[in-house]
């Protein structure tokens, strides 16, 4: 049984990242908030950091 990725739109990922920058909430919390794995929110955070 084949499935396909799920493909995250460019305005998802700079939302959750700018909340994962804010630091409300830690990566875990956000995570389980937005249905994503906690190592793909630190990587779009990192590049959300290096683009500044």
């Amino acid at each position: 049984m084949k499935t396909t990725r799920k493909r995250y739109s460019a305005e998802f990922k700079a939302k959750v990242a700018m909340e994962a920058i804010r630091g409300d909430l830690t990566l875990a919390e956000l995570a389980a908030k937005h249905g994503v794995h906690h190592t793909m929110i630190g990587a779009w955070k990192r590049q959300a950091m290096d683009g500044m």
